[in-house]
């Protein structure tokens, strides 16, 4: 009888712990549970959300800054292009290049802030590819293990925000061929600062540098063109609010200025919109995230013009704010 008495305790002795085991693991995991990692399981989960550009106004900080330039930004630079001398062969795969700036500048001149990291600069185009930034025409400018071949370069003048100036003689662009330079085919070319310029048949493509292969193809400097300038790479904060499309056209005048062509431009692979005046936009309602942005130039019935490919360019930017 004892026996029995003594198993019957420990039974229930043993359901008891189980149930309080069970209630203790219940409580931990509600007590546990953090409100903000439910949160963000369910936004990863979310559908996207949508996306509607609209034009906006020159940003405020941009407007801001023009009223300290003087008279600058009503300068009409202008820029011969001493080296790589056009239709030239350089037999190496460093191609110096040298500048020289000229006409009615109104205190313009490229220089660097090394405070803020901007200043009016100089945009290198090699090929069709990402710009890059010469601040300062008094100091060395190479290109670093450019490919044998064909090669385009084109300059333009900017202002610290990256929009350029658009008057007659600020655009250049020349044709060279390398020869016989040994460029390492695995690298990239660069310029002596180790800026990217092109891209790399074995290596990844850095940030913002969406590059196609780095040639001339069949561009033809007397016939219409559209270089690409803007948007490029990251934009964070407050800079993300409303972004820069800027291009330099050559050789054609858009509809809204008495000409026959107009730029078409999409983002994302969405719907095609239209600029008819030549003059930079701003696009704000950016999401997070990576962008695709795409400027064309096109004729009346919105045909393609065709410029040994320069003049449809795709250009991927992230967007951070």
């Amino acid at each position: 009888m004892k026996t029995i008495k003594y198993t019957a305790l420990v039974i229930a002795l043993a359901a008891l712990t189980a149930c309080q085991t069970a209630t203790n693991t219940t409580t931990n995991v509600n007590t546990n549970a953090n409100p903000t990692n439910i949160n963000a399981a369910n936004t990863a989960n979310a559908a996207p959300s949508a996306q509607t550009l609209t034009e906006a106004s020159r940003p405020q900080k941009i407007a801001d800054e023009m009223k300290t330039r003087g008279e600058q930004d009503n300068a009409a630079p202008t820029i011969a292009v001493v080296e790589p001398k056009n239709n030239s062969t350089v037999n190496s795969s460093t191609v110096r290049v040298k500048l020289a700036l000229s006409g009615d500048l109104k205190g313009y001149k490229p220089m660097k802030d090394m405070t803020t990291g901007m200043g009016n600069h100089i945009h290198v185009i090699l090929d069709n590819q990402p710009y890059e930034a010469y601040y300062n025409l008094d100091q060395e400018f190479e290109l670093r293990n450019v490919a044998d071949g064909e090669h385009t370069l084109r300059f333009f003048p900017s202002r610290p925000w990256h929009e350029s100036y658009k008057n007659d003689g600020a655009f250049q662009m020349v044709k060279f061929t390398v020869k016989d330079g040994g460029a390492d085919a695995t690298k990239p070319a660069t310029t002596n600062a180790n800026q990217t310029m092109s891209n790399a048949s074995t290596a990844p493509t850095p940030e913002g540098k969406d590059m196609q292969n780095s040639t001339a193809g069949a561009v033809d400097a007397a016939k219409p063109l559209l270089t690409y300038s803007r948007p490029k790479g990251e934009y964070k904060g407050a800079d993300a609010d409303a972004i820069m499309i800027d291009f330099w056209l050559s050789n054609a005048k858009l509809q809204g200025d008495g000409g026959e062509y107009r730029v078409r431009y999409s983002v994302d692979g969405g719907e095609a919109k239209f600029i008819d005046k030549w003059q930079p936009i701003w696009l704000s309602g950016w999401t997070n995230g990576k962008h695709s942005v795409k400027v064309e130039l096109v004729d009346k019935a919105g045909n393609l013009v065709d410029n040994g490919g320069y003049n449809s360019t795709t250009r991927e930017i992230t967007v951070a704010k």
